[in-house]
C-alpha cells in the first residue's frame, strides 16, 4: 500500500509571514490545522518538511539533524526570496527548538515555541519515538505481522549515531537563549512528558524578551496542535502574533 508523502506547505495571504516547523518523526500534517488557521487570519505561512520525514522510517536514519536544520534555514530563505521581510517563526517539539534557534540566528519579529525539549542533554527516548513511528507506518502499509517484526528488528540494529546530534543542537540552542529579545510565546501541554514540562519554564526564564508568556494546556499532551485543546492553541498563537509590532525594525 502506498502512503502519500506529506509535502512542504505554503499559503500566501498577507505581508506578515510565519515559518512553521514540525517535530521529530512528524510532518507538516501535525501543524496543518494551525497553518490554515493563521492563513485564514491573513498570515502567509510556509511549513517545510525535513529530509527523511513523512516517509519510511529507515529514510530518517539516512539523514541527520544537521540536514533538518538546513531544511529550516532553507525555509526561512524561501520566505526572504519571495520578498517577505516581516517573518515570525513557530514550531512544535524539535521544531520548537529550531524555532528558538532561528530566532537566535536570523532577524524575526517573534517566536512561538511549543513543547520544545530544550533541557534535553542526550538522545534518550528518540529511538523509542522512531520505533513507535516505524511500527505505525508499517501497519499503514498493510505489511504482514512477520514482515513488520523483521523490519523493526533491522531498524533496531541500524546505526543511530545521527540521533546524538539532536542533543548537540539542542544544547547549543539552550546556551544561546539569552540572545532572544523578540516577543516570545511558549506553549506547553500539561500531560506531556517531564522533559518537556521542565523545558517550558526554562525557556521563559532564559530568553531576554520583554514580552514573553508561557501558556499551559491542562488537557493536552505533546502534539498540542492536534490534541483536545488544538482550537485554543490556534487562537492563542494568532492572538499573540496579532499583538506583535510587525513594523518595528529588527
Amino acid at each position: 500500500m502506498n502512503i502519500s508523502k506529506p509535502k512542504s506547505l505554503t499559503i500566501e495571504k498577507g505581508e506578515k509571514a510565519v515559518l512553521l516547523l514540525h517535530g521529530f518523526t512528524g510532518s507538516t500534517k501535525d501543524i496543518k490545522k494551525l497553518a490554515l488557521y493563521l492563513a485564514d487570519h491573513g498570515y502567509t505561512v510556509h511549513a517545510p518538511i525535513y529530509s527523511g520525514h513523512g516517509v519510511e522510517p529507515e529514510a530518517l536514519l539516512e539523514t541527520t539533524p544537521a540536514d533538518w536544520w538546513q531544511d529550516t534555514v532553507k525555509g526561512y530563505q524561501y520566505l526572504i526570496d519571495k520578498g517577505y521581510t516581516q517573518i515570525a517563526v513557530a514550531g512544535i517539539s524539535l521544531g520548537g527548538v529550531f524555532s528558538l534557534k532561528v530566532a537566535e540566528t536570523f532577524p524575526v519579529k517573534a517566536v512561538v515555541s511549543m513543547c520544545a525539549p530544550i533541557s534535553r542533554d542526550d538522545s534518550k527516548g528518540l529511538f523509542t519515538r522512531l520505533y513507535h513511528y516505524a511500527r505505525l507506518y508499517k501497519s499503514f502499509e498493510k505489511k504482514s505481522k512477520d514482515q513488520i517484526i523483521s523490519e523493526l528488528h533491522e531498524l533496531r540494529i541500524t546505526p543511530k549515531d545521527s540521533l546524538d546530534i539532536v542533543a548537540d543542537i539542542t544544547n547549543q540552542t539552550r546556551q544561546q537563549l539569552s540572545k532572544i529579545n523578540v516577543p516570545t510565546l511558549i506553549l506547553q501541554g500539561a500531560l506531556d512528558d517531564d522533559l518537556y514540562q521542565k523545558s517550558a519554564p526554562m525557556i521563559l526564564e532564559t530568553v531576554k524578551a520583554q514580552e514573553k508568556e508561557l501558556i499551559w494546556y491542562e488537557n493536552s499532551g505533546h502534539i498540542i496542535t492536534l490534541d483536545k485543546e488544538r482550537d485554543k492553541v490556534n487562537e492563542d498563537v494568532c492572538e499573540f502574533l496579532d499583538q506583535v509590532d510587525w513594523k518595528q525594525a529588527n
